[in-house]
């Protein structure tokens, strides 16, 4: 398979990574996104308001882990972004996926109450949103139509606004639906595997970041003569 027909389904497993890492952060780490930062900013809204339950701490530092994790990101795309595809994408894909498997070592044995263990606690949130980062620059650069791979407004909207009932010719439903069920079907994996560790569902993700950057890495060398 060409890199340019493999690469979105590469966006779309990646989709459900981010159902798998928002999972780990909403649930197990205080209530921040360390993937959506949509979410995650008006989370660290709700926290300057004092409400409870949430930090402006965590959500300030998730904030700032994932913009850094973006200048990484950006500085390999600006980099290598002249080059070929596979390479800075699949250097990308393969970032993500060592920093997700760091942030499984850093979980592996912890408690049911990583607010209790605060070391660890800052240091999954810094792990998830450096690596959530860094993606999110690559498929920036990427820029494959409906695939952003960690936010589906625009996708939602796009199912709804060029469906038939709107007077459309519902362009892309199949992969617009896909990213939903997908990031659906990661949140929902990720939310029962944190049942037995939190280390878990973070070893999950960065298993599938890591094929991912393989396949992005093989599909681009299948094109060499």
């Amino acid at each position: 398979m060409s890199a340019d027909r493999l690469l979105p389904a590469l966006l779309l497993a990646l989709t459900a990574v981010t159902g798998f890492v928002d999972a780990v952060s909403y649930l197990a780490l205080g209530h921040v996104f360390t993937a959506n930062m949509t979410g995650n900013v008006v989370f660290l809204g709700f926290a300057m308001a004092a409400v409870p339950g949430l930090s402006i701490g965590r959500s300030g530092a998730a904030l700032g882990a994932f913009a850094i994790g973006a200048t990484i990101g950006g500085r390999l795309v600006a980099s290598m972004g002249s080059g070929p595809r596979h390479r800075w994408t699949s250097l990308g894909f393969g970032i993500e996926a060592m920093l997700l498997l760091a942030a499984a070592a850093v979980a592996a044995g912890a408690g049911d109450d990583l607010l209790r263990d605060p070391a660890r606690l800052y240091g999954l949130i810094a792990l998830t949103g450096l690596a959530m980062g860094v993606r999110n620059a690559v498929v920036r650069k990427v820029a494959e139509r409906d695939l952003t791979t960690t936010v589906l407004t625009l996708t939602i909207t796009g199912i709804a606004a060029d469906s038939s009932l709107a007077g459309g010719s519902n362009p892309g439903w199949t992969r617009r639906a896909l990213s939903v069920a997908l990031m659906f079907a990661g949140a929902a994996a990720g939310a029962l595997l944190l049942r037995y560790s939190v280390a878990l569902p973070l070893a999950m993700s960065g298993t599938i970041s890591g094929l991912c950057a393989l396949g992005a890495r093989a599909g681009g060398a299948s094109l060499r003569p």
